[in-house]
């Protein structure tokens, strides 16, 4: 793991990763269709309105999500779930600013039970795995991003489809700059950085728990910090880089809501007064995990070492 106050290791960037071509580019690889707005979306929007091309890379359709705000808890919604995510999913891209792509998989749902049930079959999490890398370095090929975004080994949570996400991830990663690995699907590109996307972590819930209670106001996070446990490290120590993007928060929010069939508008997504996030926690975080730059961490930009110099 690299840490704050270390080197990165640099290189010299395989064929076709110079930033000098056109704009920057950044792609966020997610599992289903509302992840990639709970999940650094006010980075994206920040990076949109600096010029940055981003596209979202969705990995599968949500058919198996569940319906989570009540007051879309309808047959008809729950009758027509596939389409309605996709209108969904365009809506909140639509806000974001950003390209979308869907790599065409079936969400696997996650198992419950004991034991846990297989995953069905043809699903995201257990077709053969280089159905889906060879998806994704046919879209990085033709994208050809500098800076990939991706869950950690544990994908952020243990969903089958995140852990898939970011197994896909790190090898499409590896494999796209390999002239001899899918030739017919481009030619070799190389991301110049990868990042895992990080979000909740008991430092934040404290901060907020803590704000909201002295100003006198509900806080959501109570129940969640009296479970935590206490030998559990917190993932702000595997953090590297943390982007200021409080600006954009509002952007975030609204293509959270776009996503409403997952999103109850009156849920703990939006318990704390935008003003007080600014003021207490106005990043969002990430952990460097390949560079082929020179970076000096702890970095504030997913792109140092990538923008041109003047």
């Amino acid at each position: 793991m690299v840490r704050a106050d270390e080197q990165v290791a640099g290189g010299t960037p395989a064929v076709g990763s110079s930033a000098g071509e056109g704009p920057l580019r950044m792609m966020a690889v997610h599992a289903h269709p509302d992840d990639e707005s709970s999940k650094g979306a006010a980075t994206m929007a920040k990076y949109v309105a600096e010029g940055v091309d981003v596209m979202v890379v969705t990995c599968t359709g949500g058919e198996a999500g569940s319906v989570l705000n009540p007051a879309m808890d309808r047959p008809e919604v729950r009758e027509n779930i596939h389409e309605i995510r996709r209108e969904e999913m365009a809506r909140a891209a639509k806000i974001l600013g950003v390209r979308h792509h869907w790599l065409g998989f079936v969400d696997s749902g996650l198992p419950e039970g004991e034991p846990l049930p297989p995953l069905p079959e043809g699903s995201f999490g257990v077709v053969p795995i280089e159905e889906p890398i060879r998806a994704l370095v046919e879209v990085m090929r033709e994208f050809r991003p500098h800076v990939v975004l991706t869950y950690d080994e544990n994908g952020g949570y243990p969903h089958p489809d995140h852990i898939r996400t970011h197994e896909v991830s790190m090898a499409a990663f590896d494999t796209v700059a390999d002239a001899e690995r899918f030739p017919e699907l481009g030619d070799p590109w190389q991301p110049s950085k990868l990042y895992y996307m990080h979000g909740f972590s008991r430092a934040r819930m404290q901060a907020f728990h803590e704000a909201l209670t002295a100003a006198g106001l509900d806080s959501p996070y109570a129940e969640w910090l009296s479970r935590w446990d206490p030998d559990r490290a917190d993932v702000m120590e595997r953090v590297t880089t943390r982007v200021d993007c409080g600006e954009y928060f509002e952007v975030r929010d609204e293509a959270l809501k776009a996503h409403a069939t997952q999103i109850d508008p009156n849920s703990r997504w939006f318990a704390v007064p935008l003003d007080m996030q600014r003021e207490l926690w106005p990043t969002e975080e990430y952990e460097l995990v390949r560079s082929l730059v020179d970076s000096t961490l702890p970095e504030a930009d997913l792109f140092a070492g990538i923008r041109p110099t003047t």
